[in-house]
């Protein structure tokens, strides 16, 4: 369960109740942390060094108020070169509310650029990762609420520098530990630094052990010593990992041009992603417009079914609801017909679900992001009589996917292309470079292609064998009567309804696995007016349902994609008859640990399945992408990173004997 810090404010600075001990000096805490960890790490002249399109990486073991990030993106961005990036990995475990982050960041007026920034997309995060991206998207923050020693052994980076911070050791042991100082070395990129305020000799003796060689120098102030030092590689070996979860490198002299195939919500955001970081990016779309297939809806709805027991689902679902909403807020705020942050009430469809409801809540899982409401509460926090409670999100509600997309798109370095269809993939070894084929020929070239065309991603050769559904989805267009227009949040049933935009209310979606054809249909509208009339009656009264020609109803079909565990596929793709030849031996023991290196079809990566629940893990995709391909910390732990990889289903299918290998040796 997450909890917020709990601060005490002696002569305006914050203090931890908790650990009894400051957040930072009350003599200068910004000319401390400088010294600290922004000096004595060298970082002003180690960011003046970076060259193009080079990423240097902090890891932060308190993330606190924020003070320290700010110090080190202060001093990035006064000497690093324009194209060179940072990214900052913190572990905190019990994050500031927003308003004592905006209070204490307050204390720094030198900081107020980046201080406003952080803070205009800050709200206290529940458990789990978080991603930020910042200053136009040369800076990436990822902040893990939890334990850090439990945390920085699910992290997937390299670490140049660190900044060693937390509560005064005599004040909070548990963090300084041999598993944090060992955790340390794993993550550490060769000659990676650190520096910490402590000079504590249990401290430097557990890091020395861990292989970095320690030297105490002049602290701050009235802090006579502190300490830092550097990795020197004679820590413990890695543990295996599995060689076919891993991410290829692009080599250092590849041309940074990507095609993406697909314009929905997750084919822009894998493009403004790669384009943040300085690719130049075509985007392919056989449509006239963005997003007219999955993306297409006029309402899409922020909808989160999440599990107590933190399943991978829902650790994405958690994360990627916060990303969507940091974005939605950044450039729809006051655009009411694309962004409406109306609540989401969700309305258990029976016992079962009402108990997995309550045992959400006292899981903690989600912080204060979600409550439950009463019957009464609900009815009245939606505006028209309900048969019962259910959850709420309050900082949920409705958008409208296409002007998402072309705000994603909204950058120079993506060019769109409309109208055109890719029709083949080939790739030039000789030169490095895919060669993107339609009906005229040849029309692209990318050192990276993503196929992000839902099922469609599935149609080439070295895509063929991921497992995609598709599944027919219909929306009705129900006309607003001036008793419906009362409705003030997003429903959730089997299905939802949304309050009325110019109108008319959106209402669905229909789940239709055996149908080929998108045409509307009479059946599927009535299956959705019955769903309103069991989740809300009186609002089916309200819009005079009964009295309805449904064969007059306007609406939209469109397919959803999804995947055999319903978790998207995001990354990139080894064929399968590859696959197969290179762990053979799986298929006789699935405990084998094979060291080869994944055969990987060269710069080929999907983004794609991300099937009802795409207005939430699609624009974080985009990030998750990036980092596989830039070699950037992932913004989600190993484990819920290996859970959407796309060989996922080619390693369970050998090794439970699914695939017989002689077929393809």
């Amino acid at each position: 369960m997450t909890q917020t810090a709990q601060l005490d404010w002696p002569d305006g600075l914050p203090y931890s109740t908790a650990f009894g001990d400051v957040y930072f000096s009350r003599d200068s805490g910004l000319e401390e942390t400088r010294h600290v960890f922004v000096d004595n790490n060298r970082l002003p002249e180690r960011f003046a060094a970076l060259q193009a399109n080079q990423v240097f990486t902090i890891g932060e073991t308190g993330f606190g108020t924020g003070l320290n990030f700010l110090c080190a993106w202060q001093s990035f961005r006064r000497h690093a070169p324009a194209d060179a990036r940072l990214s900052f990995v913190t572990v905190e475990k019990f994050p500031l509310a927003a308003a004592d982050l905006k209070r204490a960041l307050a204390l720094w007026p030198d900081l107020a650029r980046e201080a406003d920034e952080l803070c205009a997309r800050y709200t206290a995060p529940p458990s789990g990762w978080h991603r930020f991206v910042l200053d136009q998207g040369r800076v990436c923050l990822t902040l893990i609420v939890g334990d850090a020693v439990q945390c920085l052994p699910q992290i997937d980076a390299r670490i140049d520098a660190w900044f060693l911070d937390g509560f005064a050791p005599a004040k909070n042991p548990d963090m300084w530990s041999d598993m944090l100082f060992g955790a340390m070395a794993q993550l550490s990129a060769p000659g990676a630094s650190f520096a910490t305020f402590t000079s504590a000799g249990f401290v430097r003796r557990g890091l020395q052990q861990a292989g970095f060689a320690v030297e105490k120098v002049a602290g701050y102030g009235s802090k006579r010593e502190m300490s830092r030092g550097v990795f020197q590689g004679n820590g413990t070996p890695p543990a295996w990992q599995a060689p076919w979860f891993a991410y290829p490198r692009l080599p250092a002299d590849a041309e940074r041009r990507a095609v993406v195939v697909g314009g929905g919500v997750a084919g822009a955001a894998s493009a403004r992603s790669l384009a943040n970081r300085g690719w130049q990016v075509t985007l392919i779309e056989r449509h006239p417009t963005l997003a007219r297939e999955g993306s297409g809806n006029v309402q899409g709805i922020l909808y989160a079914r999440l599990s107590a027991h933190g399943t991978p689902l829902t650790q994405l679902v958690l994360a990627g609801y916060r990303y969507s909403l940091m974005l939605l807020q950044q450039w729809f705020a006051d655009q009411p017909q694309a962004w409406s942050q109306t609540g989401v009430l969700q309305l258990p469809v029976d016992d079962d679900e009402r108990q997995k409801q309550q045992a959400l809540l006292a899981s903690g899982l989600a912080g204060d992001w979600i409550e439950w409401l009463n019957r009464e509460a609900a009815s009245q926090r939606a505006g028209i009589e309900l048969p019962q409670g259910g959850l709420f999100f309050p900082h949920a509600g409705w958008l409208h996917p296409p002007a998402l997309a072309r705000a994603l798109c909204e950058h120079p370095n993506i060019e769109i292309r409309t109208d055109t269809s890719v029709l083949e993939l080939s790739r030039s070894e000789s030169e490095g470079q895919w060669i993107v084929c339609g009906e005229s020929g040849a029309m692209a070239l990318g050192t990276v292609v993503v196929l992000a065309g839902a099922a469609d991603s599935a149609a080439f050769d070295s895509t063929s064998h991921l497992p995609l559904k598709r599944i027919r989805g219909q929306v009705t267009h129900l006309p607003a009567t001036a008793d419906s227009q009362v409705l003030r949040t997003v429903l959730c049933h089997e299905g939802y309804i949304a309050p009325a935009l110019q109108g008319m209310h959106t209402l669905g979606a229909s789940f239709k696995f055996n149908v080929d054809h998108l045409q509307l249909t009479a059946e599927e509208h009535q299956e959705n007016l019955d769903m309103l009339l069991a989740m809300a009656p009186a609002l089916h009264h309200a819009t005079h349902a009964d009295t309805l020609d449904i064969t007059r109803l306007g609406g939209r079909a469109a397919w959803r994609c999804t995947s055999p565990d319903y978790l998207p596929l995001i990354g990139p793709v080894v064929p399968l008859r590859d696959f197969v030849r290179t762990y053979a031996s799986l298929a006789l023991d699935a405990s084998h640990k094979p060291t080869t290196p994944a055969p990987w079809a060269p710069g080929l990566y999907v983004n794609t399945a991300h099937g009802s629940r795409g207005m939430i893990t699609a624009p974080l995709s985009g990030e998750i992408l990036a980092a596989q391909i830039e070699g950037e910390p992932a913004p989600l732990s190993s484990a819920l990173m290996q859970a959407l990889h796309p060989n996922r289903f080619a390693w369970r299918r050998l090794i439970r004997g699914k695939i017989d290998p002689a077929e393809y040796l």
